[in-house]
């Protein structure tokens, strides 16, 4: 998520109010993150987090399984006496009258159910990430979608040309606005790409000009989204993510 958000730690902390410190740790697992870090991250990639802290949840007890304790600062601060994985236990932590060590054929059926469990949510998480551009429901809606996928992979793979941009042929179809270039709706905007040749068009057609619709999401690109966001009501961040997308298609 964080990749596909095109965010560096700088941007995250500013933008979650976790610190980059603590944000390096957390994506380099050294440390588990709280559950509000995983609300943050989610609202700043433009998903939903239930299934996110779903997984949390199995993290955390694996995490602690193995010995680690969750990373708990408030927001902007580092954890003091941060644990990292294969840590041993502090004594004294075992509630009073259980031994200090479990037995080891319990140890190892509580670790297999959690790499169980482990497995399920990655498979969820492949699911999701795939979720987005699929449309449920009704054969128009998915019929226009598949369509359009397949006019905007007929471009191949995009490589930045210096001076060259694109025609944009909005049309409509099911009461959305597409330019043929990309059919997503939830892509965050940063690298040069598709994508950012379709919102380009479309901004255009709504008439905020971006410049050419060249791939390339520069200034001129982000002040049109940032007028397009503010007439629309949204966070002027100049970002297009999900929101933005549906003011774009209409």
């Amino acid at each position: 998520m964080k990749d596909r958000s095109g965010l560096g730690l700088s941007s995250l902390e500013s933008k979650t109010g976790y610190s980059r410190s603590s944000w390096e740790r957390y994506l380099n697992g050294k440390a588990l993150p709280p559950r509000q870090a995983v609300e943050e991250l989610a609202r700043v990639g433009g998903v939903e987090p239930t299934r996110l802290l779903v997984l949390h949840e199995v993290a955390e007890a694996a995490w602690r399984e193995r010995g680690g304790t969750a990373d708990v600062p408030a927001p902007g601060g580092s954890a003091p006496g941060e644990s990292v994985p294969g840590e041993s236990v502090p004594s004294g932590s075992a509630p009073s009258g259980e031994p200090s060590t479990a037995s080891a054929p319990r140890s190892r059926s509580l670790l297999i159910g959690i790499c169980a469990a482990v497995a399920v949510g990655a498979l969820l998480v492949g699911l999701l990430i795939a979720a987005p551009w699929k449309d449920g429901g009704g054969g128009g809606k998915g019929a226009a979608e598949t369509r359009h996928g397949a006019a905007g992979s007929s471009h191949g793979a995009f490589a930045y040309r210096p001076g060259k941009t694109y025609p944009c042929p909005v049309k409509r179809e099911n009461g959305r606005a597409y330019a043929g270039y990309s059919t997503t709706r939830t892509a965050i905007l940063s690298q040069p790409g598709w994508d950012v040749v379709e919102a380009q068009c479309l901004l255009r057609h709504l008439g905020f000009d971006p410049g050419g619709a060249d791939g390339v999401y520069g200034e001129n690109t982000t002040r049109a989204v940032k007028r397009l966001q503010k007439k629309a009501g949204l966070p002027t961040d100049g970002i297009v993510g999900p929101h933005t997308w549906q003011v774009l298609r209409g």
